[in-house]
């Protein structure tokens, strides 16, 4: 069946309803009707749901709950350093498939690409789209939050409120002795929320890895291989997935 996630909170009779481009598509598209079931993601949990009219809006009543352990057990944020061309559409993506908690976009001092304030909603929201459809397509009860774009001063300002973050840096994987990132994952075990920061493509400068020094930010390399920065999230969400599911 498919899935739908939904605003608000659950209300005392359950029922409740679909709008906007969902229920169009479960009119339209799926060609559902009054009587037809879908799954429903409320307040991170999901329900099987019966439609009871799919006029304008698609009504629908929340049944049973569905018992599922979808989600990472670490609350893992990705702060990507703005990548060139369509490569943050397809970091939101994949990272949602593989169970990010948020995303924060960030102006690298490396950042080739200048982030345009004047279309920064239509940009963000066509991210959250892109979270969207991941979600419902890899069977998520959590729909990872999309940040605006933040400078490097923000990301800093951020970094406290995380039990813990992580920077994967490069010169690590140059290193005669480097921080492994499997190691690292080891003592993560009391750890709730986590961040982690990946450059751009040029890389986090040395300025910026002297600040994440001073908050206490621990750098890993992410194997012996240099990684693009669209891969590199990748590998540290399945690095995660097999240490902790």
């Amino acid at each position: 069946m498919q899935r739908y996630f939904i605003g608000g909170k659950v209300p005392d009779n359950r029922i409740t309803e679909i709008t906007g481009d969902d229920a169009k598509h479960i009119a339209k598209v799926m060609r559902q009707t009054a009587g037809d079931q879908l799954i429903a993601v409320m307040e991170g949990k999901a329900y099987r749901a019966t439609i009871l009219s799919a006029e304008r809006d698609i009504e629908v009543r929340l049944e049973a709950e569905l018992e599922a352990n979808v989600e990472m057990p670490k609350k893992v944020t990705i702060a990507c350093g703005l990548p060139k061309g369509d490569k943050l559409d397809l970091i939101t993506q994949k990272c949602t498939e593989l169970g990010m908690y948020a995303l924060i976009p960030f102006a690298a001092e490396r950042s080739i690409v200048k982030w345009d304030a004047s279309k920064n909603d239509k940009k963000i929201s066509r991210l959250q789209k892109i979270a969207k459809e991941a979600a419902e397509q890899s069977h998520r009860t959590h729909l990872p939050a999309i940040h605006n774009v933040h400078s490097f001063k923000q990301i800093l300002a951020a970094s406290g409120s995380y039990d813990v973050v992580i920077v994967a840096y490069e010169e690590e994987a140059r290193a005669s002795s480097p921080v492994r990132f499997a190691d690292i994952l080891k003592t993560l075990y009391d750890k709730s929320t986590v961040l982690i920061v990946f450059g751009p493509e040029g890389g986090i400068s040395e300025n910026e890895v002297s600040s994440l020094k001073k908050t206490g930010a621990l750098f890993t390399s992410l194997g012996p291989r240099i990684l693009r920065t669209e891969t590199a999230p990748f590998y540290a969400l399945s690095a995660m997935s097999y240490e902790f599911e």
